[in-house]
């Protein structure tokens, strides 16, 4: 593959997003992907947990948001002019990472000033739409991952209101009273619940009320429940703001995805066939000998 990633770079990939100083983003070139499932077919083994464990059955629930004309129009001058003016509360950004972010603040329903202290509210879509997940599942348990510190206070409000029984992933006795059914809805971040924790026993149901680009978070943040030992099936819902970043965040984890599966598909079909060819030897062999 060479010996620098800036050679790997040049040789399989070309900038993606970026601007006029820095590279975001690279994506393959013309059968790049093709190329480098070629070149480790002799040194890798593809394993995936479903081949190999007894994992429970899985459903993706993307809910659709769409925002009324008034937000929307708002969204999209902010989008364009990278500027928000609400009441008093000025909002500016300066660059293209910036204002991603910022988007994505904005499909959450909160977007935080200069200070990152302090935020301002733009709309409580997301959040009717949680309610509503929780109200339809009658009493199940849900974990909920948030993205931004004030996604997790503004939901922290609405189940205070409620009255539910919530706790917020800190440290084990938070997992313990998740696991024993003592909470009816456990909040986390991604980062903090990513690997190893086991909380399969308190529930089957995420919401996942702010995604983010990180393929790897999403999964093994699902691989919480979605694991081996969990009893139910695992039901994953997604809140999407049509229309906007939200829907970009999405394709890059499903392409990135499909990518992955893709290789491993690949492997795996190769090992078959070394296998097939490598039975079929021995049975020669066999052949052979005994006569």
């Amino acid at each position: 593959m060479g010996r620098t990633i800036t050679r790997y770079r040049e040789d399989y990939f070309v900038p993606d997003k970026r601007n006029a100083m820095q590279i975001f983003s690279y994506k393959p070139k013309d059968k790049s992907v093709e190329t480098i499932k070629n070149k480790i077919s002799d040194i890798c083994i593809s394993l995936s947990a479903k081949d190999y464990l007894k994992m429970p059955g899985k459903v993706v629930d993307t809910k659709y948001i769409k925002f009324d004309n008034k937000i929307q129009k708002q969204y999209d001058d902010f989008e364009k002019e990278m500027f928000m003016q609400i009441d008093e509360d000025e909002i500016d950004v300066t660059s293209a990472v910036a204002l991603s972010n910022k988007l994505l603040q904005f499909c959450n329903g909160a977007v935080y000033k200069d200070d990152r202290e302090e935020y301002v509210e733009v709309h409580n879509k997301k959040i009717e739409a949680l309610l509503e997940i929780l109200e339809s599942l009658q009493g199940q348990s849900v974990l909920v991952f948030y993205n931004f510190r004030h996604d997790l206070e503004r939901i922290e409000k609405e189940l205070k209101k409620l009255k539910l029984r919530y706790g917020i992933l800190k440290d084990s006795n938070d997992i313990a009273k998740w696991n024993n059914r003592e909470l009816d809805v456990l909040l986390a971040h991604p980062a903090s619940a990513a690997y190893g924790l086991n909380l399969q026993d308190g529930g089957n149901h995420i919401v996942w009320f702010g995604l983010n680009y990180s393929l790897e978070l999403y999964q093994q943040a699902n691989a919480r429940l979605y694991r081996q030992g969990q009893q139910n099936t695992v039901f994953i819902h997604n809140l999407v703001v049509d229309g906007c970043r939200d829907i970009d965040v999405l394709d890059a984890l499903e392409n990135k995805n499909s990518n992955q599966e893709a290789l491993l598909a690949s492997l795996k079909a190769r090992i078959k066939k070394v296998k097939e060819v490598y039975g079929s030897g021995i049975r020669e062999d066999e052949k052979s000998r005994n006569n």
